[in-house]
């Protein structure tokens, strides 16, 4: 019995414990942008840990993009703009969760569509092959973060029109019914129509990043996904390790 309970009874990690501290600290609003937090050996005392626990957790943070890590200055928080990471494909949900914020999506369109020659050639379709369409608004606590336009192969997403997107995202479902097997990404900053603007609740001078991504399953080309974001909210990043 003692053995049950303490297994159902387990402590969380303590570079875990460091993290939600952090966090906490930061959307409470007493560390701002740019504020200098504790150093690995000022966590080590504070929490009573080993300085690699320590390190570990400003480094997972650092990778989410909450923190930035200055060589020879120390850690700080980060700028307060979503961050994205071009070099993997990710639910736009999961980000917005891994920040401490939330999500939801306004599904504006699902609809099959005729298509141009362009969306043609990009899709590799044929002719007469039928395309999807959807349009989603992704909000990140209640402020509109991202549009989602996105041209789906119906031929190997029969079902795609049937999906709530409102409840799972259409990166989710995809992922689950058309497997990942390769990608490509253009990201370009333009200036977006007055229509996308008003989506996004932006003025119309506001720059945006715009990412244009093909996706395959092992089948063929799955969709095209037009990711416009704006500029002053949102930024892309990565983190390589050799």
């Amino acid at each position: 019995m003692g053995e049950t309970n303490s297994k159902n009874n387990k402590k969380p990690a303590k570079y875990s414990v460091i993290k939600k501290h952090i966090c906490h600290k930061i959307e409470s609003g007493q560390w701002p942008q740019h504020y200098k937090v504790p150093s690995e050996n000022e966590l080590t005392q504070q929490f009573d840990v080993s300085r690699m626990t320590a390190r570990r957790a400003l480094q997972e943070l650092t990778e989410q993009g909450i923190l930035v890590r200055a060589q020879g200055s120390g850690t700080f928080v980060a700028t307060f703009k979503s961050q994205s990471s071009l070099l993997e494909i990710r639910n736009i949900s999961d980000e917005i969760s891994e920040r401490g914020h939330k999500h939801h999506a306004q599904q504006l369109k699902l609809e099959p569509v005729a298509v141009t020659k362009e969306v043609t050639i990009l899709l590799n379709l044929k002719n007469n092959e039928q395309v999807f369409f959807s349009q989603v608004l992704h909000f990140e606590n209640n402020q509109p973060i991202q549009l989602e336009q996105r041209y789906v192969n119906a031929n190997l997403v029969p079902e795609y029109l049937l999906q709530d997107f409102t409840r799972t995202t259409p990166h989710e479902y995809l992922s689950d019914v058309a497997p990942l097997t390769e990608a490509t990404h253009e990201v370009e900053a333009i200036l977006a129509t007055d229509d996308v603007c008003q989506l996004l609740d932006i003025g119309n001078n506001i720059p945006c990043l715009q990412v244009k991504r093909r996706t395959w399953s092992s089948k063929g080309v799955v969709s095209l996904a037009i990711l416009t974001t704006p500029g002053n909210k949102y930024r892309l990043g990565s983190h390589l390790k050799f």
